[in-house]
């Protein structure tokens, strides 16, 4: 799809970025994961968007520091939460949606292509039949083009597959929350190697995104310290990334994005925390139900990967 092509196609949610949310971020070292809380300042509505579950995987304990800092900070600015938001089913982190849920209310939503990284991957846990596989454990699934609101902002969802096949961005005034599609422009893109990803749907996912107008903000899942920067950062505008993005800047082919990508991912490990994020996240952040002793177990599949 050409530029032109692209912009028209977008038309439609360029007449929502005038609006600015207020957009406060929490950084989680651990896992270099940026969650954030997106509230009308007219309402006192509000989003969480990719919420942390601290997990230590040597002793198997999860612990909630993470998510009731995000609470407290609810609670300082006098905000309700309608809505728990999820990008994609996360490989590197747990999701803290059903503990937030439990304490102030919202929807947890996601892609509806979950179902797909649920068959996919249910398979590989061989998760029993209390799984469905079809969505449910999500209050709400998303599509391509929906529409909702956080008080008087509007939501546009966009379905950007190729990091995996459930991938989605949700498009909030003049800010676009990204999830793992991209990265700060010094560091470049996301993997494609996960079963489902796909470097060359990517490549159109990105340039979907920066088809919108230069000035429009972009909050990142992620962020690593590129080499040769010393501080984290995980926000960035369209025109930055097409100008300086090192993987997916202007003028890159479709072609050569797809060999650097298929290049650079075969000589990824795995994250760290990819097999118990996995199969808690495909459950919208619920942990497996507990054995006849009252024990919940995470699966490790051995070779399976």
């Amino acid at each position: 799809m050409t530029d032109t092509a692209l912009a028209n196609a977008t038309a439609q949610i360029i007449d929502t970025c005038a609006v600015a949310p207020v957009i406060h971020a929490f950084f989680d070292q651990e896992t270099y994961t940026v969650s954030y809380i997106v509230s009308d300042a007219e309402t006192k509505r509000a989003a969480i968007i990719d919420s942390v579950l601290d997990y230590d995987a040597a002793s198997g304990r999860t612990t909630t520091l993470s998510a009731d800092a995000m609470i407290a900070h609810i609670a300082e600015k006098g905000l309700a939460v309608d809505w728990l938001l999820e990008t994609h089913a996360h490989a590197d982190h747990l999701s803290a949606a059903p503990y937030l849920q439990q304490k102030l209310g919202g929807k947890i939503a996601i892609g509806a292509d979950i179902t797909t990284v649920q068959n996919v991957f249910g398979k590989v846990f061989n998760a029993g039949t209390e799984f469905a596989r079809d969505g449910s454990e999500f209050d709400k699934l998303f599509n391509d083009g929906d529409q909702f609101s956080i008080g008087t902002l509007n939501v546009t969802v966009l379905h950007v597959p190729g990091h995996t096949p459930a991938c989605i961005a949700y498009v909030i005034g003049d800010a676009v929350f990204v999830g793992d599609t991209m990265f700060m422009p010094d560091y470049g893109t996301a993997r494609a190697d996960f079963p489902g990803g796909d470097a060359r749907q990517l490549f159109h996912s990105m340039r979907r995104i920066l088809a919108l107008p230069p000035a429009t903000r972009l909050f990142m899942c992620h962020d690593y310290k590129a080499p040769g920067r010393d501080y984290y950062a995980w926000e960035s505008t369209v025109g930055d990334e097409r100008a300086h993005n090192v993987h997916a800047h202007d003028g890159i082919s479709e072609d050569a994005f797809v060999k650097m990508r298929t290049d650079r991912d075969k000589t990824l490990t795995m994250p760290r925390l990819i097999l118990p994020s996995v199969q808690v996240n495909m459950r919208a952040g619920h942990l497996p139900p507990a054995e006849e002793n009252g024990v919940t177990y995470l699966k490790i599949p051995v070779n399976a990967l």
